[in-house]
Formats: structure tokens, C-alpha cells, sequence
């Protein structure tokens, strides 16, 4: 989960420029650009990868997603730019856990916003849904299950921890550039000692999949509300934010303190050259977002 938070931390301003992590076309600023301009249709054939979804109900899921970019454009991405402008600064000088847990408070605050922006829209399509589709969700995330035990729940040990390690590497690498021996054998031990837990992740993937599907399956067919479908969604939201299981909960506290000191102690091995770097990216990124806000819709 250390791997995670670093990606999250690196790549959640990514994400809010275009949600476009689907595709992972943050390669370069003008893949930035280009990503956020294709994250409409992007997102559509995400979301049609789940629900599969009928003539109408594209159409509906198509005009929302374009309102919802509109008003992302407008709105978030000046406010995106001007903490790439802090963050430059910031990535120039060591850094402390209180602090990377600061940022990531930030930038989970944005994502937040984000969706809650998104959840009408959604709302409106729940009540439509038919039991095919949901069939169809659960075949889908009966696939997503089985990626994510091959990728994390490997049974060799060796090949689990070494999967880690690369990427850590690789997400790490996208801001500050290569890493040298030092910084590798860092990250590699930060990883074992992390508290991360692949299979208690795993195991709480599988209930909140299987809380999501009987909400919609509670809300579907045409049986609900619209408002009744946004108050579920909300509350399916904040269980997903904060789990109800208790035991998880603590669980993600003591990763998420182990990780904001993780993420300071890799910063801080990092050499001025990479830092420039680091803080070059940002650049880019900030400038892409500005041009992407000053565009018309």
C-alpha cells in the first residue's frame, strides 16, 4: 500500500488534471493536454466497461460527462495550477511525514469535490439500470478481482516483494526521474517495513464491491428516486472514504502514518539535480493546466 500512497501522491494531481489515469497518458505536458481533452470519451468507455450501458443511456452518460469536464475546466483546474505552484516550491526542500500528510489531505479534499460534483449525474442513471447490467458489473469486477491477485497477491513472496519494488520505482521515477543504488535499496527497505497488507486490502475491495452492488441493485430498475439514489451514493461514498469495519480503519491509520513517513524519507534522499526535476515536471503540468482553463469549452 506504500507503493499506492506514492502513486497516489505523485499521480492524484494527474488524475485531477483529466482523470485520465485510465489511459495513462501523463508521459510528457502534452500527453497532459491531449489526455484531458480525450477524458470525456475516455471516461465514457470506463464507465460503459462496467454497465454496458444502452442507446440512451449513452447518450444521457455522454452529455453528463461533458457538463461535468465543462464545469471541471472552469473551476478546478486554476485551482490545480496554483497548488502545482506551491508544490514546486515545496519539492525544492526537505520535507517532514506532517507534512506529506498535509498534501495528501489536500489533494484528497480535491478528488472529494470532484466526485461529489459527479454523483447527480450518476444518480440519474441508477434508477435505469436492469439486472442485466448489473450482471455485467459484477462479471467486471469479478475480472478487476482476478488482476489485482495477480499483480498483488503473487504466492511466492520474492515475487511479491519484487513486483513492489517496481513500482514504487516506476511511479517515483515519473517526478524525480532515476533513482541510483542508494535510493533503490531506500525504497526497497521502506517496503518491508511497511504495515501494507495486500490480502486485508483485498478482503475489503470484496465487501465494499459487494455493498456497492446491492445498492444498485436496491436502487435499480426504476424503483427508486433520483434523490433517494444521490443520498446512497453519498453514503456509499463516505464508506469507501471511511470504512465502517472498524478494524480497517485502524488498519489504513497506521499505513497512512507509516506513508507520509515513507514518502518524506525518499524525498529526502533525493539529490538537487532531482528536485529540479521534480520541480520541472510540475512546471509543465501547471502550465498545461492553464492553457487546458483558458480554453473554451
Amino acid at each position: 500500500m506504500t507503493r499506492l500512497f506514492l502513486r497516489n501522491v505523485v499521480s492524484r494531481l494527474r488524475i485531477m488534471v483529466a482523470l485520465v489515469a485510465l489511459a495513462g497518458v501523463l508521459a510528457g505536458c502534452s500527453a497532459v493536454r491531449f489526455g484531458y481533452n480525450q477524458a470525456p470519451e475516455l471516461v465514457f468507455w470506463w464507465l460503459d466497461g462496467y454497465a454496458d450501458f444502452d442507446d440512451a443511456q449513452a447518450r444521457r452518460t455522454r452529455d453528463r460527462l461533458e457538463q461535468w469536464f465543462a464545469w471541471h475546466r472552469r473551476t478546478q483546474l486554476p485551482d490545480y495550477a496554483e497548488l502545482l505552484v506551491r508544490a514546486r516550491a515545496d519539492v525544492l526542500a526537505d520535507t517532514s511525514p506532517d507534512r506529506v500528510c498535509r498534501w495528501w489531505a489536500e489533494l484528497r479534499r480535491r478528488g472529494e469535490r470532484a466526485v461529489d460534483e459527479m454523483l447527480p449525474y450518476a444518480a440519474e442513471l441508477i434508477p435505469t439500470l436492469t439486472a442485466r447490467q448489473l450482471a455485467h458489473v459484477e462479471q467486471r469486477y469479478a475480472r478487476l478481482n482476478e488482476e489485482f491477485r495477480s499483480d498483488f497477491l503473487n504466492p511466492d513472496p520474492a515475487k511479491r516483494r519484487e513486483r513492489a519494488v517496481e513500482r514504487t520505482l516506476d511511479r517515483v521515477e515519473i517526478l524525480y526521474g532515476p533513482l541510483d543504488d542508494a535510493q533503490r535499496a531506500l525504497v526497497e527497505s521502506l517496503l518491508e517495513a511497511s504495515p501494507f497488507d495486500a490480502e486485508t486490502w483485498h478482503a475489503e475491495r470484496l465487501q465494499r464491491q459487494q455493498e456497492t452492488l446491492q445498492m444498485l441493485r436496491r436502487l435499480s430498475g426504476e424503483s427508486a428516486s433520483r434523490d433517494a439514489a444521490l443520498a446512497a451514493l453519498r453514503a456509499q461514498v463516505e464508506r469507501v472514504s471511511r470504512s465502517p469495519r472498524e478494524g480497517y480503519r485502524r488498519y489504513q491509520e497506521r499505513l497512512q502514518t507509516y506513508n507520509c513517513s515513507f514518502v518524506a524519507s525518499l524525498h529526502n534522499s533525493t539529490t538537487l539535480a532531482q528536485r529540479q526535476a521534480a520541480a520541472a515536471k510540475l512546471k509543465g503540468w501547471e502550465t498545461d493546466l492553464r492553457a487546458l482553463a483558458a480554453t473554451p469549452d
